[in-house]
């Protein structure tokens, strides 16, 4: 099957990609490795005509080739639904004209193509918010507008952290403690005064020495290793792209725990390919957005979770 099967990928411009970190781009060199035929297109290139759904898809080969990553052939016009695979990897942050995407890849997906992951799903799972469909497995946790009730929160936990909704790579992430003379201004900032939800979570001091741990789920079940983010001194954040240090680990028990606890319900709504954030023993996101993590862990372990991700989806399409 894996021969005849035609792959869409729906991402960032791949020229601006930093080919030695890049997971999308380790999922298209196992797709390619397995012969899978590479169609590649951004945003602006898919619509909607009478309830069909298109793409402007440019034909795509890439290497492993820090200096030379991809190729592009000239651009065709066609139906989305007649693909086999259209791999959804436009970064965060999910904003409307995002919304607006999932409305045309869902119309591709009744049309004949298997999106991953599911528009419907990323539609539904803020990667913040979806949290709260799994309280047993998260640190408590606040989501809203009133200053007030942050305050409160601030004052039953003693040190927070403050984020809002829509953000990435560690960006506007507050640590406050009781007593922080900036704790209005950072609630007004997150909330717009008011205006907008923000998310305050009980600070987890694991992070300091046991970082912020990234577990990938593929088609529900866990890689057996987590990249563990150390944030650097003089930051709170375990972002990579905030300047934390990338190491890893085995899973253990508790991280094992958390995966049967959401992987099943993930892997029901058609998201095959997740990032599961850990501090300690709790999540605190779930990344279904075009999670990264794939080229560190395949180097730091000898693994090919890219080929783990083509394997699921081929079980997909051959209905098993």
């Amino acid at each position: 099957m894996s021969s005849r099967v035609r792959l869409v990928v729906v991402m960032d411009p791949i020229g601006a990609i930093k080919p030695a970190k890049d997971s999308t781009l380790a999922m298209l060199l196992a797709a390619q490795a397995r012969g899978w035929e590479l169609f590649y297109a951004e945003l602006q290139d898919l619509w909607l005509r009478d309830g069909i759904a298109w793409g402007r898809l440019a034909p795509l080969k890439v290497a492993d080739d820090p200096s030379n990553w991809y190729s592009l052939g000239e651009r065709v016009c066609a139906r989305l639904g007649e693909f086999g695979v259209i791999l959804m990897r436009k970064d965060p942050p999910f904003d409307t004209e995002d919304i607006y995407s999932t409305y045309i890849l869902e119309r591709a997906q009744m049309q004949g193509a298997l999106v991953c992951n599911r528009p419907q799903g990323l539609r539904d799972m803020n990667e913040k918010v979806y949290t709260a469909w799994f309280p047993q497995c998260c640190a408590p946790t606040l989501i809203t507008r009133s200053m007030h009730d942050m305050g409160e929160f601030l004052g039953e936990h003693g040190k927070v952290v403050c984020k809002p909704l829509d953000g990435m790579g560690g960006k506007s992430i507050f640590v406050l403690e009781q007593g922080d003379k900036n704790r209005n201004v950072v609630f007004e900032t997150l909330t717009d005064y008011g205006s907008r939800y923000a998310i305050v979570q009980r600070y987890l001091p694991e992070i300091v020495a046991a970082g912020d741990c990234r577990i990938i789920l593929v088609d529900g079940e866990p890689v057996p290793f987590a990249l563990k983010r150390v944030p650097a001194a003089e930051d709170n954040r375990g972002n990579l792209a905030a300047g934390a240090r990338a190491e890893s680990r085995p899973l253990n028990e508790r991280d094992r725990w958390l995966c049967s606890q959401i992987g099943p319900a993930l892997r029901a709504a058609g998201m095959i390919f997740v990032g599961l954030d850990v501090i300690g023993d709790f999540v605190t996101e779930i990344n279904v957005t075009s999670p990264t993590g794939i080229r560190e862990l395949n180097k730091k372990h000898g693994l090919d979770i890219g080929g783990m991700l083509v394997e699921a989806i081929d079980r997909t399409l051959g209905g098993a």
